[in-house]
């Protein structure tokens, strides 16, 4: 018959298992030590190459991307704030600031003509042209990180992709996935019909209609009764060849920088 542990072997087996705890724990603790020490080095090794290629990263987008890529690896955001280190050394703080403004800026401009939804690469294009005074050229990158910074303020900023394309969302409306699919089928010809939303998507009838109304109500879809067809025509300026009215692309290249 097999013994049972004595008190004296259940003690020696509990001292032992505390002494294996302490020595995890201790082996935790110097490999976090290590990891912390290897970090405070790459970000002084970071900051020491922000202050040899400072004038670099302000001018050239491709380096400034490539720059927030290694920020990203070693735990450092220089958009978090537009005071600081970063900000100071190489003004990036300042120039999404700006640079946040001006898209908030274009959006309310152009929202009575596409309903809050803006195609990514025509807001480059017009903040090109509001900044041409500016030696800084403004990438795709560069809006995403600006609008990524109005995202956490409120107000329904967003970048979303649609079929090929991105857009920037600028009102708090909840666009769901047959909001999407129809305004994918909208690239096109810039408009859809509820017989072509029903046909390509192989939609049950009314749920086109609802969806394209409910588009209709939030301001994203104008509507059009006059072709000779008598088919209701549904246009998306925000995906059509031309997304913004020329009044309101006026509006805002006139406005100071």
């Amino acid at each position: 018959m097999r013994r049972r542990p004595g008190i004296s072997g259940l003690q020696t087996a509990a001292a032992a298992r505390d002494q294996y705890r302490s020595l995890g724990e201790n082996v935790a603790k110097i490999r976090t030590d290590l990891m912390k020490e290897q970090l405070a080095t790459f970000r002084n090794q970071l900051e020491e190459f922000a202050r040899k290629h400072k004038n670099d990263i302000k001018k050239s987008p491709a380096f400034r991307a490539q720059f927030h890529s290694m920020c990203a690896k070693c735990g450092v955001d220089p958009l978090a704030s537009n005071k600081g280190f970063w900000a100071e050394l190489l003004g990036i703080g300042d120039f999404y600031y700006e640079l946040g403004v001006q898209i908030v800026d274009i959006c309310l401009a152009t929202r009575p003509h596409n309903g809050g939804l803006l195609d990514l690469e025509e807001l480059r294009g017009l903040l090109a042209k509001r900044r041409r005074a500016s030696r800084e050229p403004i990438t795709e990158d560069d809006c995403l990180r600006a609008v990524s910074k109005l995202k956490s303020l409120g107000g329904g900023f967003e970048v979303f992709t649609v079929g090929h394309r991105k857009l920037v969302r600028s009102v708090p409306t909840e666009l769901n996935r047959d909001h999407n699919l129809i305004l994918e089928l909208a690239q096109v010809h810039g408009y859809v019909t509820v017989q072509e939303v029903e046909k390509e998507l192989t939609w049950k009838a009314g749920r086109a209609l609802d969806a394209l109304e409910n588009l209709m109500r939030e301001g994203l879809a104008m509507v059009d009764d006059g072709h000779p067809d008598g088919k209701r025509r549904y246009w998306f300026p925000c995906v059509g060849s031309a997304a913004t009215g020329t009044e309101a692309v006026e509006s805002v290249l006139s406005s100071p920088n």
